[in-house]
């Protein structure tokens, strides 16, 4: 095999990998698995897989052009900012133009599937809120280093089929605004303005991978925490041992690697964990090896009201494990947080 064709049966077979690594994510997301396989057998190159992924969103953003009713075009919209973000798990000069595609893809099928839906955004957050307005509690969806508000809605999902309110959110670095802002280690301080917003006296937070730290920390911080739920969340990074496609995320969402690395020496709960006086519950997969994440036990163990729920099988996000995790952590957190009357303590 000559130079040329040997390099491009590499490129072919990283994105083979890359891709069948995003599976279980990219499903848990609510792709169609057998359309996404179709996308992404065709890759000749991690290069590929923004383009490939953009133009299957815009099949479904033409579908609901198309939609025979508007239920039908909110479900399309819906699917293509799925899509959309997914588009943006690999760089590629035309990322951030799919995440403002996923952004207002988004903004076109919430009001068609829940009228109520509002978007409330503020400084370095942007996200939308549905449910009831006499709802008695109100979630705040955070998402990780490369995540967003459009990948967890059947989190989302879960969570208003019990009654209460959900806030999903973009903050520094994430989705919409992952072009214009950087990840942040204060990230308290957006959840902070982000309650603000809701003008709600307490809320509940659910952190996804590394929103699950943001989630935490922010409970150590800010009194209007009432419960955590963490998903696949670190306790502290190590930035030598993290792989390096996670180094290169967290550079770029960082604005840089300097203060990728100096963000990732902040991510440690260790002197944090005494003040979280909320119940956390911290959920983590078997599966889950990440170099250089520490594993989200001991933040269950060490927190003064803490909750372990370890799924054996589970991988990062526990996409192949929804069953094992989604109803526990939906039930728990809307327990915790409608036990008491608002303004008081869970």
């Amino acid at each position: 095999m000559n130079a040329p064709a040997s390099a491009a049966a590499a490129a072919a077979a990283f994105a083979e990998a890359f891709a069948e690594a995003q599976w279980t994510r990219a499903t848990g997301a609510g792709l169609d698995p057998h359309e996404y396989r179709r996308v992404t057998s065709g890759l000749r190159s991690v290069d590929d897989w923004c383009p490939a992924f953009t133009r299957a969103a815009r099949e479904h953003a033409a579908r609901a052009a198309q939609a025979a009713s508007p239920l039908s075009a909110g479900e399309h919209w819906r699917t293509a900012a799925r899509w959309f973000h997914v588009a943006t798990l690999a760089p590629h000069p035309e990322q951030a133009r799919a995440a403002a595609d996923a952004d207002d893809a988004l903004a076109r099928a919430l009001p068609l599937l829940d009228p109520g839906a509002r978007r409330i955004a503020g400084e370095e957050f942007t996200g939308w809120l549905r449910g009831p307005a006499d709802a008695p509690a109100t979630v705040v969806v955070v998402p990780g280093l490369d995540s967003a508000k459009e990948e967890f809605q059947d989190l989302v999902d879960a969570l208003l089929a019990r009654g209460v309110a959900v806030y999903a959110m973009d903050g520094p670095g994430q989705g919409a605004l992952a072009a214009t802002t950087a990840v942040r280690a204060d990230y308290h301080r957006v959840i902070g303005r982000v309650v603000d917003a809701l003008g709600v006296p307490r809320v509940g937070l659910v952190g996804m991978s590394l929103g699950g730290w943001y989630a935490a920390g922010s409970a150590a911080y800010e009194p209007r925490v009432a419960a955590v739920a963490t998903v696949s969340g670190p306790f502290r990074l190590g930035w030598d041992a993290l792989p390096g496609p996670v180094r290169d995320i967290l550079a770029r969402r960082a604005q840089g690697e300097d203060a990728a690395r100096e963000f990732a020496r902040r991510v440690d709960l260790s002197a944090l964990v005494p003040r979280i006086t909320a119940p956390v519950l911290v959920v983590d997969g078997g599966q889950d090896v990440i170099p250089g994440a520490v594993n989200g036990e001991p933040l269950a163990r060490l927190a003064p009201r803490g909750e372990y729920l370890l799924v054996p099988h589970g991988d990062h996000l526990l996409g192949n494990a929804r069953s094992d995790w989604l109803p526990v952590l939906a039930d728990r957190l809307t327990a915790l947080l409608t036990a008491h009357p608002e303004g008081e303590s869970a």
